[in-house]
């Protein structure tokens, strides 16, 4: 869509020249049911600071009706052009704009979103407008730093809830009239609209109530656990308003969980959306739940750091994304009551393995992005702005010290509530409140992009005693294609020394932590000290860095990684072990074995299911092909055994069962598959439950064992949309050249797919085992890209891009292909980069292949 990106140059001058008063919109959705569009009205209320100026305002609308400036009707067709209505001739102080248009229902997770359950064929609407698609529902000055007050007036259908910021009116003739929003960012203003099942609750603290709503589709108040909820919401309310020291700053807190949601949640000022796939219908692990609630406290951290106190410009994403990930982990590991005080350790397992990804990618960049425009700041939502920024903040709090860390925050609050900032304004109080300067530490860790590598260099004498331990930091070179220079960074670190019990138990007996700099930092080991059988470099995760064992380290570890008495060693051990298999310095079937070894001891669930994924994913793509099928079956069968030994109805029982389904291959494994769907056979204590039968239908529609008929029966099992999702990703499944042409059609020679159909579609077409049926869609690809990121959204369009990339095609030929287009073509800089992306991908499985063969031949 042309002339949607804006730059940081136009919002910078637009705010320099504009104050935004108040926004009155009117929305006329009585015509939901049926789609289409809808009326939008917007009265925006603002000061210039000339007389004579000329701006802007954004606006994404099939049709405009009225223009009127100050008073005087603007003639539509010489102002409104693609996204933007110019403002000539403004006057010094005080305007007003009036703007009457068409705006359109989408299925794509942007702008206003309209569903239709298949349970009770009604409709159901809500908004997501992060980054810049408010004005696909009414005309705003789209940029966080132009805070205003909202007043929504909608009218819908009868029976409907509509829900807002602000608390929600009764409704009078169908109309909903809610009172102004205190000022906030366009990008946080929401609605939700449709016949909502709602429960309502309060938080009460120091003689005030605050409203506590959830809300869900009809369809799924069955499977909602209000009070679960409800309970992990007030453990937030607690912590955050402690360690803010600052009162919930909105009137009420309605948390909605809503249907084909792209992201995971979205914190929309005392509104937010979350998706309903978190309203499980099937038994899931505790790891679901724990996920789950650091969504709710993620978002909930929000209401402070993002919409009390919002960013200037989307440079600072980052650190809006960043302290939401650290504080709802913190929040989780050390409120009174948690049920996860283990959070760090699944905080080291799964985000901090994202941000080392993402940071070895050509893409990477400083965790203070240069956003230069929209474009840049809509494919940053990466494992460097919630991740590796997390990870600093940690290391930062470590730095300076959890009490003098929220001192800082708090004045920061109370300094610029309802305002905007830029990072130096958090850094300047944290550096009052700790004595610490902090300029050198932002210009390290904030403003260069790479990893750094620690590895301990241990000397011992004749009688094992150590002689002199010391500490290297190594700075690799950037990824080819990437921006900046290697930087070695100061860390705080621990440092854990672990030794076998009687018991055969890996324990910690010493732990020292120090800061490290430079490339080599002595450590003060008491000379003459027996050497541990185990050196931990980064223990208790304080800081943001690859970490290498030692030779005796590894050795001991490899034998005894599942007999560390505590979750967070072997988190990170077990990270640390990835971490190589990625890089080809340990091969595929040595990480199998590994694995193999240790996983039945591991007892962190969260842990366990993340092997799971990343054992497949290293036979799938890192082990050598003419070893692969080998080491398939192996493992094939270590998820049958352990799914038979394991505790009936427990968590790991679930984990190996959906282990299994994904990997079953043999005749026997797909027997066994197919007589659990059909309950000819029996595990004990296993629910072959809604959810899980669809794993099974899935992986028997992918080896051609299930067919249309059966799919299309299982779909009258559960006629709903998880149930026509799943249907969608069992035919794209299926191994015939129709079914992936069908698939291939109806995402990307049309464009009616809704999101959540879309993503499913390409889920079931990218099947590991297909490669030559998959093949010829790479020429296709390549050919077709292109126009489908220029004519789809970006949601849209990312997920095609991303999704449907031949990264099973492992060859030189696919990165031969890929460099000629990425000559050719002449992308934006925004595919550009998920081009490059996906490339890496390529480029490091061919390294890890070879790898695994050479270990063969070792």
């Amino acid at each position: 869509m042309p002339g949607t990106n804006l730059t940081r140059e136009e919002a910078q001058e637009r705010a320099r020249l504009l104050t935004v008063d108040a926004y009155e919109i009117d929305l006329d959705l009585s015509g939901a049911q049926e789609g289409g569009t809808y009326r939008s009205v917007t009265t925006v209320r603002f000061d210039s600071a000339e007389a004579g100026a000329e701006t802007f305002i954004d606006l994404v609308a099939p049709a405009v009706h009225d223009i009127v400036l100050n008073g005087k009707d603007l003639d539509i067709a010489a102002v409104f052009r693609d996204s933007r209505i110019a403002l000539k001739h403004l006057q010094a102080g005080a305007n007003e704009l009036k703007v009457v248009a068409d705006c359109s229902y989408t299925n794509t997770g942007e702008g206003l979103h309209r569903f239709v359950d298949p349970v009770d064929e009604q409709a159901y609407l809500y908004t997501q407008f992060e980054v810049p698609d408010a004005r696909r529902v009414f005309a705003s000055f789209e940029q966080p730093d132009l805070k205003a007050t909202f007043r929504f007036t909608v009218k819908a259908p009868s029976g409907w809830t509509v829900i807002s910021n602000s608390p929600t009116p009764e409704p009078e003739n169908d109309v909903w009239s809610f009172e102004p929003t205190p000022r906030i960012s366009t990008y946080i203003t929401a609605l939700i609209a449709g016949p909502y099942h709602a429960v309502h609750s309060s938080y009460e603290k120091d003689g005030r109530s605050v409203p506590l709503g959830i809300y869900c589709r009809p369809s799924l108040a069955e499977y909602l656990d209000a009070d679960e909820i409800f309970a992990v919401t007030r453990q937030g309310f607690d912590w955050f308003q402690e360690k803010f020291d600052y009162a919930y700053p909105f009137a009420k807190y309605d948390q909605l969980f809503v249907p084909e949601f792209n992201a995971g949640a979205m914190e929309n000022a005392g509104a937010v959306t979350i998706r309903d796939q978190y309203v499980f219908r099937s038994k899931v692990t505790d790891a679901a739940y724990e996920t789950r609630a650091e969504t709710i406290l993620h978002e909930l951290a929000h209401m402070w750091f993002g919409d009390l106190v919002t960013m200037e410009w989307w440079n600072d994403l980052w650190l809006n994304e960043s302290f939401a990930t650290y504080t709802s982990i913190a929040c989780q590991a050390d409120a009174e009551g948690s049920k996860w005080p283990h959070s760090w350790t699944t905080f080291a397992n799964s985000m901090k393995t994202w941000a080392y990804r993402q940071d070895q990618l050509p893409s990477t960049h400083p965790i203070m992005a240069d956003i230069q425009d929209l474009d840049d700041v809509l494919v940053n939502f990466d494992g460097i702005t919630y991740a590796k920024g997390a990870s600093v903040l940690k290391q930062l709090v470590a730095y300076v010290g959890k009490d003098a860390f929220f001192q800082g925050v708090q004045a920061y609050f109370k300094a610029h509530a309802f305002g905007n900032t830029r990072l130096s304004d958090l850094l300047g109080a944290l550096e009052k409140t700790s004595g610490r300067d902090l300029r050198t530490w932002s210009k390290a860790w904030l403003e260069t992009a790479g990893i750094n590598i620690l590895r301990p260099e241990i000397e011992t004498d004749g009688n094992g005693h150590v002689t002199s331990f010391t500490v290297l930091q190594e700075a690799p070179a950037l990824p080819a294609g990437a921006k900046g220079e290697p930087t070695l960074r100061p860390h705080r670190i621990a440092i854990g020394c672990y030794d076998l019990d009687a018991a055969g138990k890996l324990v910690r007996t010493d732990r020292i932590e120090l800061d490290v700099e430079g490339e080599r930092t002595t450590v003060p080991f008491p000379a003459g000290t027996p050497r541990p059988a185990v050196v931990l470099l980064n223990d208790d995760d304080l800081s943001y860095a690859k970490v290498r064992l030692d030779e005796e380290s590894l050795r001991v570890v490899t034998e005894h990684l599942g007999d560390f008495t505590e979750s967070l060693p072997r988190a990170l051990s077990w990270a640390s072990a990835w971490d190589m298999t990625r890089d080809g310095e340990l091969a595929t079937r040595d990480y199998l074995a590994l694995v193999l070894s240790g996983i039945g001891k591991e007892t962190d669930i969260g842990v366990v299911q993340s092997l799971h994924r990343q054992v497949k994913l290293a036979l799938d793509l890192y082990a050598a092909p003419e070893w692969r099928e080998a080491g398939l079956n192996q493992w094939t069968e270590a998820t049958l055994a352990h799914l038979r030994a394991a505790e009936p109805g427990g968590d790991h029982q679930l984990a190996w069962a959906r282990a299994f389904a994904a990997t079953a291959r043999s005749p026997l494994h797909l027997d066994v598959l197919q007589s659990l769907l059909d309950g000819t056979q029996e595990i004990e204590g296993l629910a072959v439950d809604t959810e899980l039968r669809w794993a099974f239908v899935q992986r028997l529609a992918a080896t051609g064992l299930i067919d249309e008929e059966e799919i299309a029966a299982e779909y009258e099992r559960d006629r709903t949309a998880a149930g026509e999702r799943h249907a969608a990703s069992a035919r794209a499944a299926q191994p015939s050249e129709d079914a992936k042409a069908e698939a291939w059609a109806s995402v990307v020679e049309s464009d009616k797919l809704p999101n959540s159909l879309q993503e499913s579609v390409i889920g079931g077409f990218v099947q590991t085992e297909q490669r030559e049926l998959l093949a010829p869609y790479a020429e296709k690809y390549f050919a077709a890209v292109k126009d489908v990121w220029d004519a789809r959204s970006h949601e849209m369009a990312q997920q095609i891009a991303v999704g449907l990339y031949p990264s099973l095609q492992v060859s030189q030929e696919i990165l031969d292909a890929t460099d000629a287009w990425l000559d050719s073509a002449q992308p934006s800089a925004a595919l550009r980069r998920l081009m490059s992306e996906s490339r890496a991908g390529v480029e490091r499985a061919l390294k890890a292949q070879a790898a695994d063969a050479a270990a063969a031949t070792a």
